[in-house]
């Protein structure tokens, strides 16, 4: 059966969400989260497929994007902050739909996010996936990333904070950052939005030299790139850069701002942050950044997920749009294996 994506929106005293929802009204719910600069379409190939099967799928435009509400704060975009929007969309769902619990799907930011919440709200988590980002029981924050940099491929002398330089240029040069996106932010999505390729593996990210090339890009904004047809489609495209010409690169860049504040939520996780249910990591085989093949990236999430299921998709960082297939056959078969009593529900 074949469901339409429908747009809604949740509003409460403390924050509007604008979410996209398809599937039957009663299936058991998966909640997907996305990452930087994304919006809830990100999902686009997820939302109809994983609802012909039974689920209802809800899909949110995440604090600072979108159709969302987004703040002049900083603080405003910490982690915290962020898993109280999904709680308060899970209490919503709940009361039409009568669950109180969901299998939360992440990417990028989103990740961290469905981390936090399997850490914090166990009893709202059936299961927990991620496409791309690890789960970091201290937190995804710079002071535990760096610690698990491939010193091989970046020589601590030269790279001190590996591929995770560019997120200590946030930190610095904040407003050149967000100005430099916003140059032109059209061209910033094509040249942002593109497939991995293959013989990237074992070749240093250009996120390891954003400081030492004084920022992601000139005054002037990205070059024109071809759009990648392998990524985005034309239509994408100009959702993407309406959302973002409206809203501004402020929020999406803020969720770089809060590690500190970050480190210390994940502190209060019960349990050391150490996770019992389900568990799904995606890698991206081609994923520079956020590269989990052969770093120690992965490492501490095998020791803190008792229950967990990895499979290595071959794609760059943009796995559910570059991926579908696989992206979805993956989160099948873990759904089926793992928590068949869920999907009957």
């Amino acid at each position: 059966m074949t469901f339409p994506v429908t747009e809604h929106t949740l509003k409460t005293e403390r924050h509007t969400t604008g979410y996209l929802a398809c599937g039957p009204q009663q299936g058991p719910l998966l909640i997907f989260c996305h990452g930087w600069p994304e919006l809830s379409l990100s999902w686009r190939h997820q939302l109809p497929a994983m609802a012909a099967l039974g689920f209802r799928c809800i899909a949110p435009d995440m604090r600072g994007y979108g159709r969302s509400s987004t703040y002049t704060r900083h603080e405003d975009f910490a982690q915290e902050q962020i898993v109280q929007d999904m709680m308060e969309l899970l209490a919503s769902l709940g009361s039409v739909h009568g669950q109180d619990r969901a299998v939360w799907i992440g990417h990028d930011w989103g990740s961290p996010v469905v981390w936090n919440i399997a850490a914090h709200h166990a009893d709202k988590t059936a299961g927990v996936a991620s496409l791309c980002v690890p789960y970091l029981a201290t937190g995804f924050t710079l002071d535990t990333v760096v610690e698990l940099v491939d010193r091989a491929l970046y020589p601590e002398a030269e790279f001190p904070a590996g591929q995770w330089d560019y997120q200590f240029f946030y930190e610095e040069s904040f407003d050149q950052a967000c100005k430099g996106f916003e140059a032109n932010i059209r061209n910033t999505v094509k040249a942002l939005f593109r497939k991995g390729d293959a013989k990237s593996a074992g070749k240093q990210s250009r996120t390891a030299s954003v400081r030492k090339n004084g920022g992601w890009v000139g005054p002037a904004g990205f070059p024109d790139f071809p759009r990648d047809p392998d990524v985005i489609t034309e239509q994408d495209l100009e959702a993407y850069t309406a959302a973002l010409t409206r809203n501004g690169f402020f929020g999406p860049d803020s969720w770089y701002m809060n590690h500190k504040a970050n480190a210390a939520y994940a502190r209060h996780a019960p349990n050391g942050g150490r996770l019992a249910m389900p568990v799904l990591f995606l890698h991206g085989a081609y994923d520079v950044t956020c590269e989990t093949m052969t770093s120690r990236l992965a490492e501490p999430m095998r020791r803190d997920c008792a229950d967990l299921t990895e499979v290595v998709v071959h794609s760059g960082h943009w796995m559910a749009q570059e991926q579908p297939v696989a992206v979805n056959a993956a989160l099948t078969r873990w759904l089926a294996t793992k928590l068949p009593d869920y999907w009957k529900a």
